[in-house]
């Protein structure tokens, strides 16, 4: 591939991950203006993320193996899930909870909320929470399900896939504490920062440049400083409360979720 082309998809990728943290430093100003178009400027972005990851594996496939990591395989997987748009899976939660027509019947409702936590330094203030059973419907061939993808390549790596990325463990949490499966959340966001670094890593080992200001700024956190432990998720517990609809999305999931200890117990009973 031409060596201009790759670079210019790492740009793209690393401009978009910039027009991300953007939305993201808006969202609070704006939603309490306009909560819909601050939670679908946050989810577009996301999406553009996707698709820029997607791009970058079209023009470096030959080089690289995709599907050798959970990592990078789910992200490519779900790009074509939400590519072709033949199904409602994949709702952020933000958007599940603050953009259906009457969200105050949610009152009560209580969602366990699953991410892999970095290697080093704290947790992300930017997540993205979808369904983990969406995951299944989509790309787990023994759930039959009518959204299913039934390419081989996602029928052949999908336990791959649940197996790399601990989702037993996350179901194990649920089933101890019996949360609905509909209830059950995963973050994408250290899944996609894990991705993306390796992805940049085995570029930069191939002699692939940085180029563009974004890309710049980009190359040594994701290429020197990132990590992700994929195979010990932790837990945080978000309900659906009167002060939770009083603050609104405004208060946003990091701030209204309950962290779990190491033992799988909440540290405290939240509001």
């Amino acid at each position: 591939m031409n060596k201009d082309t790759v670079e210019g998809a790492m740009s793209r990728l690393a401009n978009t991950m910039r027009i991300y943290v953007e939305a993201f430093l808006r969202y609070k100003g704006l939603v309490a203006i306009d909560r819909e178009e601050a939670i679908n400027n946050i989810d577009r972005a996301w999406e553009s993320k996707l698709e820029a990851f997607h791009t970058l594996y079209d023009v470096t496939q030959e080089e690289l193996d995709y599907f050798d990591r959970p990592d990078s395989a789910l992200l490519i997987f779900l790009r074509n899930a939400l590519h072709h748009r033949n199904h409602s899976l994949f709702q952020s939660l933000n958007s599940t909870l603050w953009l259906c027509d009457e969200p105050e019947r949610l009152a009560g409702a209580a969602y366990l909320l699953a991410n892999h936590p970095p290697k080093g330094g704290g947790p992300s203030r930017m997540h993205h929470f979808i369904k983990l059973e969406d995951i299944y419907s989509r790309l787990d061939p023994r759930r039959s399900a009518s959204e299913l993808d039934r390419s081989k390549k996602v029928q052949s790596k999908f336990r791959f896939i649940e197996e790399g990325l601990s989702f037993e463990k996350v179901w194990a949490q649920a089933g101890a504490e019996r949360y609905p499966n509909h209830q059950v959340y995963l973050d994408l966001m250290p899944i996609f920062i894990s991705a993306v670094s390796n992805t940049l890593i085995r570029l930069k080992a191939l002699d692939y440049s940085f180029k563009g200001y974004d890309a710049g700024t980009y190359e040594s956190c994701f290429t020197e400083e990132l990590g992700t432990d994929l195979s010990n998720p932790k837990f945080r517990g978000l309900r659906m409360n009167g002060l939770q609809y009083l603050m609104g999305p405004s208060h946003t999931i990091n701030e209204a979720a309950v962290p779990y200890n190491d033992k799988g117990e909440m540290t405290y009973a939240g509001f």
